[in-house]
Parts: C-alpha cells; sequence; structure tokens
C-alpha cells in the first residue's frame, strides 16, 4: 500500500542534494555555490534542489523514475487514471488538452466567460469555437455559468461538435450542477474538458464542492499553487476515460512546456499532493473555522456585505460587495495602502482568497481594515455597471474564424467609435484573466461602455492598443 506522505521526487532531489555533488553540469548556479550575494541568502535554500535530468532524477518529457512515481501517486489520490506534472501553470494544460481534443477547423462548444488561455488554445488549434453565454446572478451581481438549457440549445444547433469546454468553479468559487451537463454531453460521446484552475482543493471533500473529476469530466486541468501549498505555475492535468488519448495530451505537452522544466515546481508538486492527501480532519475544521470568524469580523464594517456562502461556493473565497455604489478598485487601493493585499477587485466587489490553514488571527491586521473602511467612507460614489446585457446572445460565433484573421489587417481607432466593427485584439480585464471582447467578435455598444466604465475606475486591461483606443480588423 503507498504511503501518503512519500513524495518520491521531492525525497530524491532531497537526498541527490544532501550529498553535495560537484556540478559539471547547468544550471549555472552551480546548486548555489555561484550566485550574487545581494540575492544568495533569499534564494539559498532552494538553490541545491534547482536540477537538471541527471542519472536518477528522471525527465519529465518521458518519465519512467521518480517523476512518473510521483505523477502516480497524483492520479491515485485525485481519482484520475493519468496524471501529468505542469510547469507552466493551468495555461499550458488548457492548451494541450484542447490540442488534443479538435483539430482545425473542427467545431467545439465553449463556456464564454472562460481563461484567455481558452480563447489562446482555439486560436492555436484553429477550431471553430461556438460559445455558450453565462447567466447573470443578480445574488452575486455578477455572471456565473451557462445553463444547461443554454448548453442543450448549442449541442442541438451544432451537431457536429467535436468537444465541450467549461470552467468550473469560477474565479469567486462559484461551481454549478456540473454532472447532468457531462452526462448530456456524454450521451452524444463528446469529450468534456474542464479548466478547474481553482479547485484542486476539492479533492478534501464536504464541505466543499465536488470535483469535476468526481463528477466524470474527461480532462481536468488545476492550479495546484493556487489553493495548495505549490509554487506558482506548478499545476496538474487530469484524464480519465478513453474519449482523450493520454498519448496525444503528452505529445502537446512536449511542445508546449520547457525542455528543462523547474526541478523545484514539480517537487512542489508531489509536496503539495502529500500536504492535500494528509490534511488532518481536525486541521481542516479549524481552517472552516477561521473562515467563519473572519467573514464575521469582515461583516463587522460598514463599507461592504460579506456574500454569504451560497450552496455550491468555495468556503475558502471571501466576496466583499461594496456599499454606496462605492469601487470594488478604489476599496483595493485603500487595502494595499496599508498592506492588504486582495486577490482582485472588480467594479463593485473584492475577492479574498483564504488559506487551507490559518496563517494569522485577525487580530494581528485588524486596524488595517478599520483604516480602508474609514478611507472608504471619503471615497466618491461611482456608478455602477450595467452588465446584465453584456452577453446579450445565448449561443454565439466569432464573425470571423481564426484562419481568416490571420490574412486580414488592422488598425487602431478610438474605442467609442468601434462599436459594429470586429475586435482584432482581446481586451481582458486581469485578473481574472476573462476576456471582455474576443479577437474576432463583433464590437457592441455595451462592450464599449463597460470598458470605458472599468477604465475610468482603474481596472487593468490587458491589450496591445493604447489606452482609450481599440484594435478592428481594417478590411
Amino acid at each position: 500500500m503507498r504511503d501518503p506522505y512519500q513524495t518520491p521526487l521531492f525525497d530524491t532531489l532531497k537526498q541527490f542534494a544532501d550529498k553535495k555533488p560537484v556540478s559539471f553540469h547547468v544550471p549555472g548556479h552551480k546548486s548555489g555555490a555561484l550566485f550574487p550575494k545581494k540575492a544568495r541568502d533569499t534564494f539559498a535554500s532552494i538553490l541545491p534542489i534547482d536540477l537538471t535530468e541527471l542519472t536518477g532524477l528522471d525527465d519529465l518529457h518521458a518519465p519512467d523514475g521518480v517523476i512518473r512515481d510521483a505523477q502516480a501517486a497524483a492520479a491515485e489520490f485525485f481519482g484520475a487514471e493519468q496524471t501529468f506534472f505542469l510547469v507552466n501553470g493551468s495555461t499550458v494544460g488548457n492548451l494541450a488538452m484542447i490540442l488534443a481534443a479538435v483539430g482545425r477547423g473542427e467545431r467545439v462548444i465553449v463556456q464564454r466567460n472562460c481563461h484567455k488561455s481558452i480563447m489562446n488554445g482555439l486560436e492555436l488549434a484553429g477550431a471553430l469555437p461556438v460559445f455558450i453565454a453565462p447567466e447573470y446572478d443578480p445574488a452575486v451581481r455578477r455572471y456565473t455559468h451557462p445553463s444547461f438549457e443554454t448548453l442543450e440549445e448549442a449541442l442541438r444547433q451544432f451537431p457536429d461538435t467535436k468537444a465541450v469546454i467549461l470552467t468550473y468553479p469560477d474565479y469567486f468559487g462559484s461551481t454549478y450542477p456540473l454532472e447532468p451537463m457531462i452526462k448530456a454531453v456524454h450521451g452524444m460521446d463528446l469529450p468534456v474538458l474542464i479548466d478547474e484552475a481553482h479547485g484542486v482543493h476539492f479533492a478534501l471533500g464536504e464541505p466543499l464542492p465536488p470535483s469535476a473529476l468526481s463528477l466524470g469530466a474527461d480532462v481536468v486541468v488545476q492550479s495546484a499553487h493556487k489553493m495548495a501549498p505549490a509554487m506558482t505555475m506548478a499545476s496538474y492535468l487530469h484524464i480519465q476515460g478513453n474519449r482523450i488519448s493520454g498519448n496525444r495530451v503528452a505529445h502537446y505537452l512536449q511542445m508546449l512546456q520547457s525542455s528543462s522544466p523547474s526541478y523545484p515546481l514539480m517537487a512542489s508538486l508531489d509536496v503539495a499532493r502529500m500536504y492535500l492527501e494528509t490534511l488532518s480532519q481536525t486541521a481542516f475544521e479549524q481552517a472552516l473555522d477561521n473562515i467563519a470568524n473572519t467573514r464575521k469580523q469582515l461583516q463587522a464594517f460598514s463599507g461592504w456585505d460579506v456574500l454569504p456562502v451560497a450552496k455550491g461556493t468555495d468556503p475558502f473565497k471571501v466576496t466583499l460587495q461594496m456599499k454606496d455604489s462605492k469601487s470594488g478598485f478604489t476599496a483595493m487601493k485603500y487595502m494595499e495602502a496599508v498592506g492588504l493585499y486582495p486577490e482582485l477587485a472588480t467594479q463593485d466587489q473584492v475577492l479574498l482568497v483564504l488559506g487551507l490553514q490559518a496563517f494569522k488571527p485577525f487580530e494581528d491586521y485588524k486596524k488595517a481594515w478599520q483604516s480602508t473602511n474609514e478611507q472608504l467612507k471619503k471615497a466618491e460614489n461611482h456608478a455602477t455597471m450595467d452588465l446584465v446585457q453584456l452577453f446579450p446572445e445565448k449561443v454565439m460565433e466569432l464573425a470571423f474564424a481564426y484562419d481568416t484573421m490571420n490574412i486580414h489587417s488592422h488598425k487602431e481607432i478610438p474605442l467609442q467609435e468601434g462599436i459594429g466593427y470586429i475586435a482584432a485584439e482581446p481586451v481582458i480585464p486581469y485578473p481574472p484573466g476573462i476576456p471582455l471582447l474576443l479577437r474576432g467578435e463583433r464590437i457592441t455598444k455595451a462592450h464599449v461602455r463597460t470598458l470605458q466604465a472599468l477604465l475610468e475606475q482603474g481596472a487593468n486591461i490587458q491589450q496591445r492598443q493604447r489606452q482609450g483606443y481599440i484594435s478592428i480588423f481594417a478590411d
């Protein structure tokens, strides 16, 4: 029987480093012996295991030793038939699963409010996406997920679909009845690909929502670094069933991932799996108690409401709903000024991500919250954006196919003049990295109005063109 406390890759790296071997190989820091004094103390503990594909350390692109064993341990714990370690984030997992599932000119149904990496994967594949719009939930004042009926309609309209790509949970930790959707798609013998970047800890069980793997999804990508104790970019890709070939996924991961993968990142995936697998029920309950206390303390302030944990919502995500039409971006600015760093802000919300263990008593930073609350009272009000009509079409295709976009020139024009034109570049508020406007999508009044309001309120927008301008296809 496998020992859940064993970490095959990490243990081997540690044993190798403890021998203090002489390095006649890359990387150039020579296990930390050659490193600038200014940064040496900060990096010292990690450099001895920042190694390369030496004898006994295996190879991520053809694992047959300790990496294979570490991936197998992860697959067993998460309930997958095969698990891949990712060192380029969930992004590379999303790209690989799409390339393995659909080819050029093939149709795929995609949740509209998905991460930009999904859009990039569709473009790389040359696929023909059919976007299904999420529903607007007035209780949480944001778009959440597509309805079962919208998915059914898309499958009916496009029977030549090759796969369905969904996001579960969303950035705010909200889930939805995924299992009926999976069964409906499987009823047509099609694969379901899930971006579960924010749900790696769902493997811990109730009261967390069920994982997409447990609900039958074919491929699930998880960012281990978002909620588990893994290093940034460390992620998993899980496969089950025979609708998606593990060999095809491995092929694309070899193409997309570095040929010099980071051993510290891979080792942190091994350690993160061990942490989740061995977390005691007592420690888990203490973490939940810490969340309940934090929510209670935050609700005592007058500047915001703490949205309740609805059924199917990740309790480790805490959403502050601003009162009196105050801006979430303004609130986050005040928070950062006193050392509080939230995950993200929207026009009227701030998202906090709590850890699986309490890392600091609330009393230690209560004064910072009090200061934020006082500053917010003095802030100017901002008119609330009308987002209800942002996605008026339940089922939508792009105005141009990706192959067509690549042969068209484009130009910049003032944002307010863009209505009716086709966007040549995506416009992405980041975080969360969900495109407001897609490349190849026709620009509407709602797009322009929302983007202008976001810019006025200080949102960070990822776009290549100048602020206040939009890139359109010129012909």
